[in-house]
């Protein structure tokens, strides 16, 4: 469908899918909007909803400045799937016991790989490197390594790990009944620490400089300065080592999925996606610093990936290059409540009925992710038709949270 809408009180006009989207989130558009470096439009997905400082859901481009808030702490999250030739039939019985082999595999939550396992280890060899590239940044930036116990160690034991909160593991059917793999994580302790230090460093940079804001989660760097050179490589360093950390998780699901099923191959191209995360793009003719904010870039023909809740079906998409969203489109359902409003509305006994039929926790541990607190992904899809097609529909039968 067309934009449902267009803001045009601030500096830029914001062009917004969807007519599902609360004043916060409204409010947290305008004053991004209102920011001189943005530049020419501001683009909300239809799975918007507010976030810190900057919207979840939300496609900023800058002249010559990024705003860090507005990538998050959760530098480079993203999506990884693979089809595979295994069909619903060659999947065993025993859901639980393959799904208590892959958390074994894959450490979800606070765990991570023990360090004198890793020690030597086909996931140590892989962060090779990329040491040398981080060694170089927190020697500028001692106090990046201050925010993360063992720094040193912390950051390769993550690597092939889940972490918590919306991150998950799935292996998911599709209109053919083929078995595919999805998953969801970021750059894990290191980003966070790399996002929090210079979301501080940008505010301080706008104190210094006495720049008014309307949310001081809005601060941002410009280039030419030390600051802004110095983000640039950290976030280029975050998204390669999420990638990575997607990277080997996959390697483990796949390496127990082998010992539970028949014979396979992995059947066509994975799919990878940053939605949280800046890449350089020329959009109108011009270069700019492209922010999405929980969103995935749908540049014509480029597949991508936009899951569900843990009880909602998945799609697999191809973007249409669609400029009125900055060729964007929604990373996922986007949540309809917060997690404390999740728990407080519900429990575990509405998460075990809200997953019938899917193997997954079903405690009160993940309640926050209770799929009634996600939009209607069938709604969200249809708000983007104009943005990308869908090429297959997944649905989860067994899904791994943190």
């Amino acid at each position: 469908m067309p934009i449902y809408q267009t803001l045009h009180d601030g500096q830029v006009p914001v062009h917004i899918f969807t007519d599902d989207i609360d004043d916060q989130a409204l409010r947290q558009l305008r004053h991004i909007a209102s920011l001189p470096i943005v530049h020419p439009f501001v683009a909300a997905m239809p799975d918007v909803h507010a976030g810190i400082g900057a919207t979840v859901g939300s496609v900023i481009p800058t002249r010559s400045a990024i705003i860090p808030a507005a990538v998050g702490v959760d530098i480079g999250c993203g999506m990884n799937a693979v089809r595979t030739t295994l069909s619903a039939s060659d999947l065993p019985d025993n859901l639980a016991r393959l799904r208590s082999a892959i958390e074994a595999a894959v450490p979800v939550g606070f765990e991570q790989h023990d360090w004198s396992r890793v020690q030597g280890s086909r996931d140590a060899r892989a962060t090779r490197p990329l040491a040398g590239r981080l060694e170089r940044i927190v020697e500028r930036h001692r106090g990046i390594a201050k925010m993360v116990r063992q720094f040193e160690r912390s950051w390769i034991c993550q690597v092939g790990t889940l972490g918590g909160g919306n991150h998950f593991i799935e292996l998911c059917l599709d209109e053919q009944q083929r078995v595919w793999v999805m998953l969801h994580s970021g750059s894990r302790g290191v980003g966070n620490a790399i996002g929090r230090y210079f979301i501080a460093a940008a505010q301080k940079d706008m104190r210094r400089h006495q720049q008014q804001l309307p949310d001081a989660d809005l601060a941002y760097v410009s280039a030419g300065s030390s600051v802004f050179e110095d983000y640039v490589e950290a976030v280029d360093w975050a998204q390669d080592y999420a990638l990575l950390n997607r990277s080997e998780m996959m390697r483990r699901v796949l390496e127990v999925l082998a010992k539970h099923a028949p014979p396979f191959q992995l059947d066509g191209e994975a799919i990878n996606c940053h939605h949280n995360y800046i890449a350089q793009e020329v959009h109108g003719s011009e270069q700019l610093y492209v922010t999405r904010k929980g969103a995935i870039s749908a540049q014509q023909g480029e597949l991508g990936i936009i899951p569900g809740s843990m009880g909602a079906r998945s799609f697999i998409v191809r973007g249409k290059g669609n400029p009125d969203s900055l060729c964007s489109c929604s990373h996922g359902a986007g949540r309809s409540m917060s997690r404390s409003e999740a728990r407080r509305r519900f429990n575990q006994f509405d998460l075990a009925e809200q997953t019938a039929g899917i193997e997954c926790r079903k405690d009160g541990g993940v309640v926050d992710e209770i799929p009634a607190a996600y939009k209607d992904i069938d709604a969200v899809m249809a708000h983007q038709s104009d943005l990308v097609e869908v090429v297959h529909t997944l649905g989860q039968v067994v899904c791994i949270k943190g």
